[in-house]
């Protein structure tokens, strides 16, 4: 995925006539946050209803509070959903993807493998670590959940791991692979609205994510020691039984997956390496399982409705196909919706400017621009918000305390990126949310990066470990780094 198709507005972009007050930017953000609770929790409404009515309030407090036009609104609005275009190309594709690869046997094969080498043990462990280094050489979080991830909740579940366990394992291995290459989207990004030197920027990302990784592996195996046993009796004989009864199970079903991992370690964009594994998959589903060119692609748009004989079984390899991603589409667009009329309005980057405002020391501003991260994948549904707001808000902020740009892009990343799938309602959470058929916050306690992650910058942030100055040496935590600048 790119970057963001539009600049986004900073505080003093803002014309001083319609720019919100504090008071007046916190107005729609507390609506949202009541829509939402009540929409959950009292009248147990999906995430769609609520988002609409926080758009709702936003656009009444831009118009007749802040006096902004209905066509810049609406422009806003446009300019919230393009920055997502991309995400919601790759989640129509996704469907058929996993439609397709079940169909031709690439994620039963994979299942029907995969439960004769794992174990319960060491699969939490081997999941995150396989995730790690299939997302580190394509650069992509999103097309490793939406592929191998859909597998190992297919092997997670016959070995008895419950899925949110598998779901976070997953998830920690996609995120910190993606952090550290160089290859992907927000990993560029962030380094280009930082002035970072990209290898730079991965080198120094690589501290941390390692750091937590690496404590993420140790509790997954604490986890999978306590998942030792739990394998009901002929639970794995009764699956490959079902899936070699109803599939052609070879080598040569792991085709789409070579076509589409080779396209993106050649260097195609995912969107594209994402398509040609749907036509591999057809492709192979006609040649291999021998069903026709058109109940070929029906299964893309419609989905698997598999009869293995085994009710286990066919809840794994069912899916919905292309018309079956509307739900998580619609959410998708109306929070990207919500995004850009917040952006417009000025909110995000009055939110983002008082922020700033508190910031007095090395320390305050990490945590600062943790804080600003986090918050705009909260407002704005999207992750690359989370990089582009904090990281053009606050970097001048860096060059006051003498702090080289590789600490803001560090910072905006360990803390936007990879809590972006925690949110429901985010891009990022919404679509995993989907692919692997676990709720945010179900999968949240498991998926130990999302937390690990901003926790190691707080440490940073506190201590001044790894936080260098322009000139190389270590920053004081508890001051500026340049007295004279202050």
């Amino acid at each position: 995925m790119t970057g963001l198709s539009f600049e986004p507005l900073t505080y003093d972009d803002i014309p001083a006539a319609r720019r919100p007050s504090l008071g007046q930017a916190l107005v729609p953000l507390l609506g949202m946050v009541v829509f939402l609770s009540i929409g959950a929790i009292v009248l147990g409404l999906d995430p769609h209803l609520p988002i609409v009515w926080g758009a709702a309030l936003t656009a009444a407090v831009g118009r007749y509070w802040l006096g902004i036009a209905w066509e810049e609104l609406f422009e806003g609005i446009v300019d919230g959903i393009r920055m997502g275009m991309q995400a919601i190309l790759i989640l129509f594709t996704i469907y058929m993807l996993i439609a397709t690869w079940t169909a031709a046997g690439t994620i039963p094969g994979l299942i029907y493998y995969g439960l004769e080498i794992l174990t319960p043990t060491v699969f939490l462990p081997a999941t995150a670590a396989l995730a790690t280094v299939v997302a580190f050489s394509i650069g992509s979080s999103w097309t490793t959940a939406g592929t191998l991830g859909v597998a190992f909740m297919g092997i997670g579940a016959g070995l008895g791991v419950p899925a949110p366990m598998t779901a976070g394992a997953i998830l920690t291995g996609a995120y910190t692979g993606d952090k550290i290459s160089p290859l992907s989207d927000t990993t560029n990004l962030a380094a280009a609205v930082t002035n970072t030197d990209l290898m730079e920027h991965v080198r120094t990302m690589r501290v941390g994510t390692g750091l937590a990784f690496a404590l993420s592996l140790v509790l997954y195996a604490a986890l999978g020691l306590t998942a030792t046993g739990a394998i009901p009796a002929g639970r794995i004989d009764t699956i490959q039984s079902a899936i070699g009864g109803s599939y052609a199970v070879s080598p040569v079903v792991f085709l789409p997956l070579l076509v589409t991992f080779a396209l993106a370690l050649y260097g195609f964009p995912a969107l594209p390496s994402l398509v040609a594994g749907v036509f591999a998959g057809v492709g192979t589903t006609m040649a291999v399982q021998g069903v026709g060119f058109t109940a070929a692609w029906d299964i893309a748009q419609n989905g698997t409705d598999p009869a293995t004989g085994s009710e286990l079984v066919n809840g794994l390899l069912g899916s919905s196909g292309l018309m079956g991603s509307t739900w998580t589409i619609t959410i998708v667009v109306a929070a990207l919706a919500l995004g850009g009329l917040l952006e417009r309005t000025g909110v995000i980057a009055t939110v983002a400017h008082y922020i700033a405002k508190v910031v007095h020391s090395v320390a305050s501003l990490t945590l600062g621009t943790g804080v600003a991260a986090i918050s705009m994948n909260v407002l704005a549904a999207e992750q690359y918000m989370s990089i582009v707001v904090p990281g053009m808000t606050l970097r001048g902020l860096y060059d006051d305390f003498d702090l080289e740009s590789r600490n803001l892009s560090r910072a905006v990343e360990a803390s936007g990126t990879v809590t972006s799938a925690l949110i429901p309602w985010n891009a990022g959470g919404a679509y995993m949310w989907s692919v692997l058929g676990v709720h945010p916050f179900e999968y949240a306690p498991y998926y130990f990066l999302g937390f690990l992650a901003p926790s190691i910058l707080v440490v940073m942030a506190v201590t001044g470990w790894q936080i260098t100055t322009t000139d190389d040496t270590p920053a004081a935590a508890g001051s500026r780094a340049s007295p004279a600048d202050d």
